[in-house]
Formats: structure tokens, C-alpha cells, sequence
């Protein structure tokens, strides 16, 4: 049997003291932070499902950092009408970028209803919450980035661009940069319509730029494209 209990023993006993060092500089959560590596995460959360404890313990209210994340990956492995109808209350949780990028690109089965998802996309874009609108964001990155859909991530970004809370914006260069990468010409002309802030704008290249996948010479012609 796999209860709360046992779960908040278990992740006592996986904490790495040297991980948490590090770690705890560059994610801030109100949750606490026990300082247990991702990995170890998975591997709770799917024991909990092998357990058929799975419902039990995303009924729980979180007590860490941690047992957040580990509702999200089971959440995340749901079939995906039952994922659908979780994940909105799950979200509203959230306070932090890594459990929102982890919980976000371990949503596999959007893959084959992108139809369908791009509806619980466009809410959680319309969020007043920080990480739900990075959610969205983290979501069409993962899922999306295809000739069918860059219309549509084009516009998703543009109707945030006026947002400015640091981990929206960082989300939306990091999509603009990934759009880049694999269909140069078609991000170009969105990025030389220079329809986002300056920051924004100037950080979507500068990721480009940081990227070994973009030749030097279109390197150097994004540059022109700074405001």
C-alpha cells in the first residue's frame, strides 16, 4: 500500500542534500523544497499509479515542492479525457517554473489530440496566473511546433505579448527560438514584424543566436531584427 504517509518517508529518505544546494537557487516555490532529484520523482509517481493509489494521492493537497511535481507526472500519464478534465485544477497549484516545464513536456498523449488540447491551451493562455499562461506556452512548444500549427502559435504569442511577468516572457522567447530552429523562414517573418516588446523580441534572437543548430551566417542576419 502506498499512502501519503509512506510517500512523504520515502521522498525523506531520496533527498540529496548536495542537489538541494543547488537547486533551491533557481526554483522558487512557497511549496517546501525537500531537495529530491526528478528521476526519483518519475519513479514515485509511478509506483503510486502501479499502487492503484493514484487517485487517492491527487486528492491530497501537497505538502512539498515534491509530491506537486509527482501529482503532475501522474496526472500527465492519465488517458487524456481523464488528463483533460485534471489538469486545469492541478495548474491553478502551480508556483514555479519546473514543475510547470516537467509536467508540461511529460504530457505525451496531446500528440495525437492537438485538435482537441488546443482548447484547454487557449484558457490557460487567457490566465491572470503567471504559470498558467507558461503552461500554454510550454505545452505549444512541445506539441505544436509543426507547418499546421505555427499560424497558430504566431498568434498564441502575440496575444501575450504585453505580459510581464518574468517566466511568461522567458517562455515565449524560448518557443519563438525553438519555432526558429526548425522553420527559419516562416519565424524570420514573424520576428521582422517585430510585433514583440523590445525585451522579448531581443531574447527570442538571443537564444537563436546561442543555438549550435543555426548556421553562423543567419546568426548574424538575425541581429538586424534586434529593437
Amino acid at each position: 500500500m502506498t499512502s501519503s504517509t509512506s510517500i512523504q518517508n520515502k521522498l525523506t529518505h531520496l533527498v540529496d542534500d548536495d542537489y538541494r544546494a543547488f537547486a533551491i537557487k533557481g526554483i522558487f516555490t512557497d511549496y517546501p523544497f525537500l531537495g529530491v532529484r526528478t528521476p526519483d520523482l518519475r519513479n514515485l509517481a509511478k509506483e503510486i499509479i502501479q499502487s492503484g493509489e493514484g487517485e487517492e494521492f491527487l486528492n491530497s493537497e501537497p505538502l512539498s515542492y515534491e509530491e506537486l511535481t509527482i501529482q503532475g507526472f501522474i496526472i500527465a500519464s492519465l488517458p487524456y479525457e481523464e488528463m483533460k478534465k485534471r489538469l486545469p485544477a492541478y495548474v491553478a497549484k502551480i508556483d514555479n517554473w519546473a514543475t510547470t516545464d516537467m509536467v508540461a513536456s511529460s504530457i505525451k498523449s496531446t500528440k495525437k489530440n492537438r485538435e482537441d488540447f488546443l482548447n484547454v491551451i487557449d484558457e490557460f493562455i487567457k490566465s491572470s496566473r503567471e504559470f498558467t499562461v507558461r503552461m500554454a506556452l510550454v505545452c505549444l512548444k512541445g506539441y505544436y511546433i509543426t507547418p499546421d500549427y505555427l499560424a497558430v502559435i504566431f498568434d498564441r504569442i502575440a496575444s501575450v505579448k504585453d505580459r510581464e511577468e518574468y517566466y511568461i516572457k522567458m517562455a515565449v522567447a524560448w518557443l519563438a527560438s525553438e519555432c526558429f530552429i526548425k522553420y527559419p523562414d516562416e519565424t524570420y517573418g514573424f520576428l521582422n514584424a517585430k510585433i514583440l516588446p523590445a525585451w522579448t523580441q531581443n531574447k527570442s534572437i538571443s537564444k537563436i543566436r546561442d543555438s549550435y543548430r543555426v548556421p553562423k551566417e543567419i546568426k548574424e542576419k538575425l541581429l538586424i531584427l534586434r529593437k
